[in-house]
């Protein structure tokens, strides 16, 4: 395990984003309230509403991570957005997701996030498990029109019976295909099959040669098409979504890890310590061989589809498709979850701008029409019809969502995606798939260190 836990020391010294610069909460008075819209359910009555907007030059701070794209839809956003509100004034603070997790944690922390958080829906739990972090969004309804989402959806971020964020999309993955890559290697359709899978390793490495591969997973896309694989065969959620009571047995996990392992044997997916060795702690979109197409295929959100089409060279851009759900047993495998939520701190000294920022960007025409599908496919009903309306939904996101959607069947619960499990080369999803690659073991030589891991935060493991 040397090598591994070197890369996790690498890791940690360069890729953290410390947290010097941190930005304090906004500042300013209330004044009178303006516009309104109706409660979106019965718990909004029994929440004190916040005070009502000013008249008062005010500044609030918004925080999200992404590619360039989003945040220039987001910037455009709030362009339009403040000149709407000209005594309204938002600083904003984005960057990649690499070190984005620890960087806002910290702020949690020490109560200095930004007004206005894009966040994952584990933060929810991971941050604000009692209530302590986020705004009951119920006390905003004056300003936020939570009639927009649908009940299961706003149920989802609903924790400690406050309605701590509203969802800005839902996602599943999927996979993605260069598919001018294996027309060189003679195949013509897309893998829909393990068999299909296993016949294109074999086919890459014999026709187009050893540093081909028809998929590409990093640790963290393992664990989740490992997941994936095991609800295809068992029919059952990775574990209980309310109690996180973990639903497989050692041997069944195993089983799955060792399914990982064959598509590494068998030529589908390339070696972590291979891909380590040519790109460090790049992310797959950004390796030379995800851009010449010597990686053809990637696993991957509905939102990411063209983040990975636009990384493509121009000889292989024309190839990019969105592939189907692949079945590994009788049932449908696969999660879908709460891509990401916009939140309003409890530090914020003006939650009634900071939710008619928010009305602004996810239900109003002007603000939807921009952010379009940057986020993913607009959860907001209203949001979603204005995005459309301006042929701001991306064709390939749309696809790759309305196959997702309509394919997986399982709930994902709120640990799966803690930062201790999931953290790019420190996480203990990095250490099992490390641990396997580099020092060729099986599934039931790790299981233990991954059931470890999960009870370490909060799984029951039985």
């Amino acid at each position: 395990m040397s090598k591994a836990i070197s890369r996790r020391d690498f890791i940690k010294a360069t890729g953290a984003v410390g947290a010097a610069g941190l930005l304090a909460a906004c500042g300013g008075n209330s004044g009178a309230a303006s516009s309104s819209a109706p409660a979106s359910s019965a718990a909004a009555a029994s929440v004190e509403a916040v005070g009502g907007l000013s008249s008062d030059p005010v500044t609030l701070t918004m925080s999200w991570w992404g590619g360039e794209s989003r945040h220039n839809a987001y910037q455009d956003a709030i362009k339009a957005f403040s000149a709407e509100h000209s005594n309204i004034t938002v600083n904003p603070t984005f960057a990649a997701w690499s070190g984005w997790e620890d960087t806002m944690s910290t702020k949690f922390a020490g109560g200095v996030a930004e007004d206005v958080c894009q966040i994952n829906w584990n933060w929810l739990y991971n941050y604000s498990k009692n209530g302590q972090t986020f705004v009951d969004l119920n006390s905003t309804t004056d300003y936020l029109d939570l009639s927009q989402w649908d009940e299961a959806q706003l149920a989802a971020c609903n924790v400690a019976n406050a309605q701590q964020c509203v969802p800005v999309s839902m996602t599943g993955r999927i996979f993605y295909w260069n598919m001018t890559t294996f027309n060189k290697a003679g195949i013509t359709e897309v893998p829909k099959s393990l068999d299909d899978l296993m016949a294109a390793g074999k086919t890459f490495q014999e026709k187009l040669g050893d540093d081909y591969y028809p998929l590409h997973l990093g640790a963290y896309d393992r664990m989740i098409l490992m997941v994936f694989y095991l609800e295809s065969k068992y029919g059952k959620d990775w574990a209980d979504p309310t109690t996180s009571t973990l639903n497989y047995t050692a041997d069944e996990i195993a089983e799955g890890i060792d399914f990982i392992k064959s598509l590494v044997d068998g030529h589908v997916i390339m070696s972590l310590p291979t891909y380590y060795g040519s790109n460090g702690d790049n992310a797959a979109h950004q390796s030379t061989e995800w851009i010449t197409g010597k990686l053809a295929g990637c696993f991957e959100w509905d939102s990411s589809a063209t983040k990975y089409q636009d990384a493509l060279d121009e000889e292989n851009k024309p190839g990019f498709t969105v592939g189907e759900e692949i079945k590994f047993g009788d049932y449908n495998g696969g999660f879908s979850k709460v891509s990401m939520g916009l939140a309003i701190t409890k530090t914020c000294e003006h939650p009634a701008e900071a939710a008619t920022l928010i009305n602004f960007l996810l239900n109003e025409e002007a603000g939807a029409s921009i952010m379009g599908s940057e986020c993913g496919i607009p959860a907001s009903k209203a949001g979603l019809a204005a995005a459309q309306a301006a042929g701001a939904v991306k064709e390939l996101v749309a696809e790759a969502n309305g196959k997702v959607m309509a394919f997986v069947s399982n709930k994902l619960d709120p640990l799966f995606e803690s930062n201790d499990l999931k953290a790019n080369g420190t996480g203990v999803y990095q250490e099992v798939f490390d641990t396997v690659d580099y020092d060729n073991k099986s599934g039931a030589d790790v299981v233990d260190i991954l059931l470890d891991g999960m009870d370490a935060v909060g799984y029951t493991v039985e």
